[in-house]
């Protein structure tokens, strides 16, 4: 059966180049980067080089790129890291309704221990306007999250407006940017956002699972999560993960060389889909703005369940999802599609589409006819 993977969002592939750098290190620069000896030092420098490969993509200091487990664990170490360590100077904190789980489950873990959280809404393309933003600050705000790429519907937000008017207000507080679904794809540079701090993935671009980074503007300071060791200044102690670092910056000099390459033939695709769905299906309603992120498409199709659509395509080897994977396992409607004023029928019937610079135009006209076919036959089932 041939297989088509349009859950890029969730999860990519990772490439031959990026498995062979990996495998390079994990079978001859395996020292642990703390050791004194030659194989600890050699594994030392493949660590510095994947520093210096994240710093230059983003145009800021090697010293201020902290690697992690993950886009999760990157979120709430600059999270909480932040406010646990600024809590004399104000305890109110400011993020949006659509951030990914990891940024509000932290925020929510926050107002456990006494800070107050105000959670801006979205309009009805998913985008959070900077007035709002500079509205709800007050003389106690220590902190600002809003994500760069929204997840499950592609929203961009305005951060480099959000950023340049909340230091125009008052540049003591902290802004906080989740780019874990635009890093590599669309450019992230923290000088042009104002950004203090920003979160990224490596699974999101075609590296491994299990790494991430973070990155901290120089002279903040964290309340560190993990206790044990002086890696990454502290901030993020352990023995780093070597391979995973270097297949991280790997994945992210491709992804930044081909920027945008990719963001052409994912744009073409993306349209090809949409032009296909809204052509061949009736009542479609497409979720999100008009200049969305190039790689995420979220459609709702009226009349059938997107669990059920996407069950029936994997059939054929075409693999999409309803929203985000990290809800995935929960009865609950997407979070994000609630903030955007949809109701639960609607988001019931959605679809995300989420594409690579992988996919092929022939592969997205073979999930058109699937979809088709499958969408046809489940309302006449339904009506039945």
């Amino acid at each position: 059966m041939r297989e088509v993977y349009l859950d890029n969002s969730a999860t990519t592939q990772v490439t031959p180049g990026v498995a062979a750098v990996m495998q390079e290190v994990l079978t001859e620069t395996y020292g642990n980067p703390s050791s004194l000896h030659r194989k600890g030092v050699a594994a030392e420098r493949v660590i510095t080089s994947a520093r210096r490969v994240l710093a230059g993509a983003c145009a800021v200091k090697e010293g201020e790129i902290y690697f992690t487990s993950g886009g999760t664990e990157a979120n709430n170490t600059v999270i909480k890291g932040v406010a646990r360590r600024r809590r004399r100077r104000g305890t109110h904190l400011i993020t949006t309704k659509i951030e990914h789980p990891s940024v509000l489950y932290a925020y929510r873990a926050l107002e456990e221990e006494g800070f107050q959280v105000t959670y801006l809404d979205v309009d009805r393309e998913g985008l959070v306007h900077p007035e709002k933003v500079i509205a709800a600050l007050r003389e106690d705000t220590i902190l600002v999250s809003v994500m760069h790429v929204n997840n499950e519907v592609g929203s961009v937000q305005p951060v480099a407006e959000i950023g340049k008017r909340l230091k125009t207000a008052n540049k003591e507080i902290l802004f906080h940017v989740d780019a874990v679904q635009s890093f590599g794809k669309l450019p992230v540079l923290p000088g042009n956002w104002q950004a203090d701090l920003i979160s990224f993935s490596a699974h999101k671009i075609h590296g491994p699972k299990g790494v991430g980074a973070f990155y901290c503007k120089g002279g903040v300071l964290l309340e560190p999560l993990l206790h044990g060791g002086d890696q990454e200044k502290g901030f993020r102690p352990g023995t780093e993960n070597t391979a995973g670092i270097a297949g991280f910056a790997e994945a992210a000099q491709i992804a930044v060389q081909k920027q945008e390459e990719n963001n052409r033939l994912m744009a073409n695709l993306r349209q090809r889909m949409l032009a296909g769905i809204m052509e061949a299906i009736p009542d479609v309603f497409y979720n999100g703005q008009a200049g969305a992120a190039p790689h995420i498409l979220s459609v709702t199709i009226s009349g059938i369940k997107g669990e059920v659509l996407v069950h029936a395509l994997e059939e054929h080897g075409i693999y999409i999802s309803t929203g985000s994977a990290c809800h995935s396992h929960r009865a609950d409607p997407s979070h994000v599609l609630l903030a955007m004023g949809r109701a639960e029928k609607e988001i019931e019937a959605s679809l995300r589409f989420s594409f690579s610079p992988y996919n092929t135009e022939e592969e997205i006209d073979y999930t058109l006819e699937k979809l088709r076919d499958n969408a046809a036959n489940l309302r006449l089932f339904t009506r039945r």
